[in-house]
């Protein structure tokens, strides 16, 4: 029944590793594929954290849901800190988790893999959480919990499914495939309002994140309509073609703030704007947002639209030009903020040389995954992505070695396209294990290790903040060209930002792995840039 459910909700790759407690699932899921013109394909891994990340990556490059199934106790903490993520970035991952007899829960036992509320850790972790007790529940239960990811604001949600409850049977009929709800909650007014404060505003921004997404054309079209920069940060890289003229990096937008006089945020918190910016300047503010607790989480907006993006954005463009047809006329000043912004952070070398030839050796369409490394930092104020869910980042979590795992699941998820991932020689060793999970089923992710034998931004914190207190930062690493054949994988030294940037180009038509070893001395710190 369970297996049934993800089927008509049109899951087609789950990402796992097997255990005791959910062996009745895998004997369904294993005769499903064995009869079915619908298969699910598992990929199993080799750590529960690989599971979640690569859920998150499948979810996060495609917009579409991620799946992921691991045992109770130690299996579902293992993949607690990909579930953290996910609900940082606001994806939509699907956690199935094994649970004790029913019986045997909360009566502490001792049985194999029991912990305390393992349901309310899950339930601290995802926007929703239930147990099926019974297999009566198990498909009402599951399709609830794909309505739920469908709906509102897209946060992982977690269900368990004890192991006595996976066996038994029940007539049931297997719902339709969840469609999600309309949590909209607008008014003509509010469109209205929103649109005459953008056809009369002089100096208006755009501020977009994860929530744009899918309104890229829209948000596009609504800035060259305004002549108003659009501005991203992490999340929101991607919303819209970053070579565009009125794309503007986030640090340089800080200098246009002073004089906006109305900022609409669409899918953002706007979080460093309005705890930083908004002490010196605070413009009108209209947001557009689908979780309604977060319009004046921070500061009160002039407009709140509580709806997607892909719909408001189009309705208050109509609304602007019903009243001016005719786009405004484009700031001077918009270039010149941008090319001194450039200029003064042209000291982050070789950081931007190795992004400059990652993006050269990519390609248009590749998909690039960032990580807690310097590279990664500057990055976030210097990439410009092309399309919508080609930047794929941990956001405000802050996830030292998500990269790995998380990008092999993009690539399960977009094999058509090149997808690079980046990290310190620190953060690539957290999840190494499943450089086989890449080999095994031959998913060409193409791994840049920029390796300088540290935990490089703690120590750079020791070295700068801390009166030069270097203590348990410094690592010794493996020949990690040796480490990626041991594996199957392929593996190249490259020394310079050139050698990396056609390392990149070789590897982007492989169906192996490929690792590139990046060796890396300090390098300047981005923070002045933030």
């Amino acid at each position: 029944m369970a297996v049934a459910t993800l089927v008509e909700n049109g899951v087609d790759t789950l990402f796992c590793l097997p255990g005791i407690q959910n062996d009745f699932f895998f004997n369904a899921l294993y005769d499903h594929n064995s009869s079915s013109d619908t298969p699910i394909r598992p990929i199993q891994t080799r750590h529960e954290q690989g599971a979640g990340y690569m859920a998150l990556g499948y979810a996060m490059a495609t917009g579409g849901i991620g799946a992921f199934s691991v045992v109770p106790g130690p299996g579902i903490l293992n993949a607690t800190a990909a579930l953290a993520t996910a609900y940082a970035v606001n994806a939509k991952v699907l956690c199935l988790t094994g649970q004790l007899p029913t019986k045997v829960i909360g009566r502490e036992l001792g049985a194999l893999h029991e912990i305390e509320n393992q349901l309310e850790i899950i339930s601290s972790l995802t926007k929703w959480a239930a147990r099926a007790e019974s297999a009566e529940e198990v498909p009402e239960v599951v399709t609830r919990g794909f309505e739920e990811l469908l709906s509102g604001r897209p946060r992982p949600v977690g269900i368990e499914i004890p192991m006595d409850v996976l066996p038994s049977t029940a007539n049931v009929t297997i719902p339709s495939a969840a469609t999600g709800r309309d949590d909209s909650d607008v008014s003509p007014a509010q469109l209205d309002r929103a649109a005459e404060m953008l056809a009369a505003a002089e100096r208006p921004m755009i501020f977009v994140g994860g929530g744009a997404m899918g309104a890229s054309a829209d948000v596009l079209a609504l800035a060259e309509q305004l002549q108003a920069p659009v501005v991203s940060f992490r999340s929101g890289h991607g919303v819209i073609d970053e070579r565009h003229p009125l794309f503007m990096f986030q640090p340089a937008a800080k200098k246009y703030w002073p004089d906006c006089d109305v900022a609409i945020s669409i899918g953002s918190n706007m979080r460093p704007m309005l705890q930083g910016w908004a002490k010196q300047h605070m413009p009108q503010l209209i947001r557009i947002d689908i979780d309604p607790t977060t319009h004046e989480r921070i500061a009160t907006p002039e407009v709140a639209i509580t709806a997607r993006a892909e719909v408001a954005v189009a309705d208050v463009l109509s609304r602007i030009r019903s009243i001016s047809a005719d786009p405004a006329e484009r700031p001077d000043d918009i270039e010149r903020v941008m090319s001194e912004f450039i200029s003064e952070s042209a000291v982050l070398e070789p950081q931007l040389s190795y992004l400059s030839e990652i993006r050269r050796g990519m390609g248009d369409d590749g998909i690039f995954v960032d990580e807690l490394t310097q590279v990664g930092y500057v990055s976030r104020v210097r990439w410009r992505a092309y399309h919508p869910r080609t930047y794929i980042t941990c956001g405000y979590q802050g996830t030292l070695g998500y990269g790995l795992p998380t990008a092999i699941g993009a690539k399960v998820a977009r094999p058509d396209v090149p997808v690079v991932s980046i990290s310190g020689d620190g953060g690539f060793m957290f999840g190494v294990q499943d450089l086989a999970t890449a080999v095994q089923h031959r998913v060409g992710v193409i791994f840049v290790i920029f390796d300088n034998n540290a935990y490089g931004n703690v120590q750079m914190m020791q070295k700068a903040d801390h009166g030069g207190r270097v203590i348990a930062t410094q690592l010794l690493n493996p020949d990690f060209v040796a480490l990626a054949e041991s594996f199957g994988a392929l593996g190249v030294k490259a020394e310079t930002p050139e050698a990396v940037g056609n390392a990149v180009a070789a590897a982007s038509g492989c169906d192996l792995p490929t690792v590139i070893h990046a060796p890396v001395g300090e390098v300047p710190s981005m923070e002045s840039f933030r």
